[in-house]
């Protein structure tokens, strides 16, 4: 997608904290962080959100449920907890339209979110 920023991102065009990578996933750190932990965690095909999700993609959630796992372990946030979410359309919160989701931890994270 040529105007999408975490395409730019996961290409190189975009400088950014890399967190993790593998050939479906690009992790990096988020530049306005909600938490002391607040890693975007992207698959590298472009999806505009969950919704269009389908059956072709039921071993990516998987992979990305994974790494997320994997990161919080790393970061030291798999014992205290931490979030995992995804905002889906403009009434749910997303701003940029390529599947992404927060691993938010490292703080009592507060509920409901907003």
């Amino acid at each position: 997608m040529v105007d999408c920023i975490f395409c730019k991102i996961i290409n190189g065009e975009i400088p950014s904290s890399k967190v993790y990578e593998d050939e479906l996933v690009y992790a990096f750190e988020d530049i306005n962080p909600s938490a002391p932990v607040h890693v975007l965690i992207v698959p590298k095909e472009h999806i505009a959100s969950l919704e269009e999700m389908d059956e072709r993609h039921t071993s990516l959630i998987g992979h990305l449920h994974l790494v997320a796992s994997k990161i919080a372990k790393e970061r030291k946030i798999d014992e205290s907890g931490y979030r995992f979410l995804t905002n889906v359309g403009k009434d749910g919160g997303q701003s940029v339209f390529h599947l992404h989701y927060h691993l938010l931890g490292g703080r009592t994270l507060q509920w409901p979110p907003g």
